[in-house]
């Protein structure tokens, strides 16, 4: 684990792999680290990729800036990073609101992206409820810490039959959530509260795209799926089978099936 300090926050983040690889970006969600991408970093190290995965701002073991931090700033950051370790151009993906800010970092630095990895995520504005739903749980979290609300999650982040099922997954995903610092992960549901709608961005990328999605996500189902395949015409779309929210966790030899395919076939020759 390397840190560093951009626009005045403490990053902590994992920088894995041969320093001459292709370089590939992995962004975590809410409320979780960069150990969620545990399975693809050592997936795509194996076979010669230079993975970095930060912890955002907030999460992880990285700093906390508390009261509201937008996606703009998460994107912000992350080319701060790519700039302190001299990358000019990363295949950068993410999950949920990892996947957001993906679409955020597309939209303020595109000259940056070889390509897009956007897994269970949405491309639509935040809707008044919506809004007001990130609001009071950013309230309910800094008064109550993430315990009561990481149980109450597990079964809509994981596909609801893994979390018997796959238990050892289970108690990882729940480690991270209930390890989550609460102002952190406040201050990002208020700032996401606020996101733009990314569908006119979008429809502007022209590098390689993977869209990925649990077959089971109830958080962003398929139809989100689409909806983001319908302004990237050019997009590959993956559904994974026996998995919710986190099917890079929950299946992770399909996923990864999916996105060493993605690169080999679509990123590695351009």
């Amino acid at each position: 684990m390397s840190r560093v300090t951009v626009n005045d926050a403490t990053l902590h983040y994992d920088d894995l792999g041969p320093s001459d690889g292709m370089p590939v970006v992995l962004v975590h969600g809410h409320p979780f680290n960069r150990t969620l991408w545990a399975p693809q970093a050592q997936a795509l190290v194996a076979v010669g990729y230079r993975v970095i995965t930060p912890d955002l701002r907030g999460y992880g073991d990285s700093s906390v800036t508390p009261c509201k931090v937008f996606l703009s700033c998460f994107a912000d950051d992350i080319a701060a990073l790519l700039d302190h370790l001299g990358i000019e151009r990363a295949v950068v993906g993410g999950v949920s609101m990892g996947g957001q800010i993906t679409m955020e970092f597309c939209r303020r630095h595109p000259q940056r992206v070889r390509a897009l990895v956007l897994s269970d995520t949405s491309a639509l504005a935040e809707t008044d409820e919506g809004r007001q739903s990130r609001n009071r749980l950013a309230d309910r979290l800094l008064a109550e810490g993430m315990n009561d609300y990481a149980e109450e999650v597990i079964g809509k982040m994981l596909a609801s039959y893994n979390v018997a099922a796959l238990p050892d997954v289970a108690a990882r995903v729940l480690g991270m959530m209930r390890a989550t610092d609460p102002r952190g992960a406040a201050a990002a549901l208020r700032g996401r509260a606020e996101r733009p709608d990314y569908r006119e961005t979008l429809a502007d990328v022209h590098a390689p795209v993977l869209i990925v999605v649990g077959a089971d996500d109830v958080y962003t189902p398929l139809s989100d799926a689409q909806e983001i395949q319908r302004h990237i015409p050019h997009a590959g779309l993956t559904v994974i089978d026996k998995a919710g929210h986190l099917p890079c966790a929950e299946q992770p030899e399909q996923f990864n099936t999916a996105l060493l395919g993605f690169l080999a076939e679509r990123v590695t020759t351009r």
